[in-house]
């Protein structure tokens, strides 16, 4: 063996360029690559063994591998004949004696997944309380029952479906924590009034995401000044428990809180928590909501406005408005005192035309990212409108709008002036087909020559794969003619 390979960093260099080479299964179902390389250099010599067999079991997606290191279960887990009834049907739960052989590579363990619950009742000989995977860095558990055993200090992502919450979460003091808790399959006051218990039991939470929480939840989460980034999500057809007002506590500032998401049903939850926190960081903002009316939206934006100077990063989602009148020009209105805008995603029924596009452009300086979805029943920008509004924002990457694809109002003669950065457009039409297709794609090809095809953002393709054909058709033409010019 060369000399080289006695050196533990170039060994585990090498190991780790192996387990890199492909390290994701195959759709048949077979071990990637990587796997069969290791196993082979596991078993090659005692200095490969090890670094190995680490690479081998640091990424565990159920407890099945673990369970077939015990001696009576591995002809059980690895039958060769087929049967319908699950391997687990009437087997005894581990004994002490047994409880070695399933921890045997347990120490090695970074990441475990732990999709359903078949196997975790055979752990019950376990303390709850042990701590046997003591290298554990992520973990995804579908039963939080015997949570404890899956703990350790150096744990520091937690996914976890709270079916049956402990009496604490037991979370250790370590020095950050990225914490998911999924939602219930039906969220009752109590279930929520008991997570919101367990959360503060948190320390050193990084990222939290979980159900809507109760006011005292949210003054613990207030002084933690480790939270970055807190993402909650209300179950379906289960609205939050209307907390009463009064009891809401004096919020501590989210010092270092950046990111703040919601999915709910209605905004009144979420405008309450804006208006009565303080996020001086407050970076991201995103909210996913069903039914939005024009006094809810403006109440909501209203809140945000307080953090117009810190913002980067705007979604709105909307399912749609309950206000039949409402006016979608001043609900895009609202959003232009957000002057740090990097990206804005807006999907509704928002109004936007030529005038709109150029004065809500003018007031982003620093836009790299625009989506919007607006009503395809409402006069559309068009591509002059389109191309006056791009030379304000010269950063900008991304963008989604609709437009008048009938009346191509740009003068063929003019000379175009391109748009440089910009590398994906995504257009709607209100139109199924497209006449004008090869026109399209000359405009395209001319004022934004770093857009090499147009996206569709709805389910159907719908007419722009006819606008490509003709663009990479020009495209290339154009390339062809600048090459022979070249020669010659």
């Amino acid at each position: 063996m060369h000399q080289a390979l006695f050196v533990s960093d170039v060994l585990l260099d090498i190991f780790a360029h192996v387990n890199n080479l492909s390290s994701t299964a195959s759709s048949t179902g077979q071990r990637p690559s990587s796997w069969t390389s290791l196993a082979s250099l596991a078993a090659t010599c005692k200095a490969f063994h090890e670094p190995a067999m680490d690479l081998l079991w640091a990424k565990v997606d159920s407890l099945v591998p673990l369970l077939g290191c015990v001696t009576r279960l591995h002809p059980l887990i690895y039958r060769t004949s087929y049967d319908y009834a699950p391997w687990t049907a009437g087997v005894e739960p581990l004994s002490a004696d047994e409880t070695p052989q399933f921890l045997r590579h347990s120490a090695r363990i970074r990441l475990l997944n732990i999709p359903t619950n078949q196997c975790v009742q055979l752990l019950s000989v376990i303390p709850v309380e042990a701590c046997v995977f003591p290298r554990l860095q992520s973990l995804n558990i579908s039963s939080s029952k015997y949570l404890g055993i899956f703990l350790s200090h150096t744990l520091r992502h937690c996914s976890v479906y709270p079916v049956h919450l402990p009496r604490s979460i037991g979370i250790p003091h370590t020095t950050g924590w990225d914490l998911s808790i999924k939602t219930f399959d039906r969220s009752t006051a109590d279930q929520l009034s008991l997570l919101s218990d367990r959360v503060r039991s948190c320390e050193q939470l990084v990222t939290l995401s979980c159900p809507p929480l109760d006011w005292a939840a949210w003054k613990h989460l207030s002084n933690l000044p480790t939270l970055v980034k807190v993402r909650l999500r209300e179950v379906r057809g289960h609205v939050t428990p209307p907390w009463p007002l009064e009891r809401i506590i004096n919020f501590s500032p989210f010092l270092n809180l950046t990111a703040l998401a919601f999915t709910v049903d209605s905004a009144a939850y979420t405008s309450t928590i804006i208006q009565h926190s303080q996020f001086p960081s407050l970076k991201e903002f995103e909210i996913t909501i069903e039914v939005l009316s024009s006094i809810e939206a403006e109440r909501l934006l209203r809140a945000l406005s307080h953090y117009q100077q810190t913002l980067e990063q705007l979604t709105v989602i909307l399912g749609e408005f309950d206000d039949p009148k409402h006016n979608s020009s001043i609900a895009i209105s609202q959003f232009l005192c957000f002057t740090q805008l990097r990206s804005l995603r807006l999907d509704s029924c928002i109004y936007l035309d030529n005038n709109l596009l150029l004065e809500a452009i003018s007031a982003w300086p620093h836009i790299h990212t625009l989506l919007i979805a607006t009503n395809r029943f409402r006069p559309p920008i068009t591509f002059r409108g389109l191309f006056t509004a791009l030379h304000q924002c010269p950063r900008l990457k991304s963008l989604r709008v609709l437009v008048d694809t009938t009346n191509i109002d740009v003068d063929p003669d003019a000379e175009p002036i391109p748009h440089t950065s910009l590398q994906t457009l995504e257009l709607d039409s209100a139109e199924p087909q497209l006449a004008n297709a090869e026109a399209i794609a000359r405009l395209i090809l001319t004022w934004l020559p770093c857009v090499y095809e147009v996206e569709e953002f709805s389910d159907d393709w719908g007419p722009w794969d006819e606008v490509n054909m003709h663009l990479t058709s020009l495209r290339a033409a154009t390339l062809h003619a600048t090459q022979a010019a070249s020669n010659t």
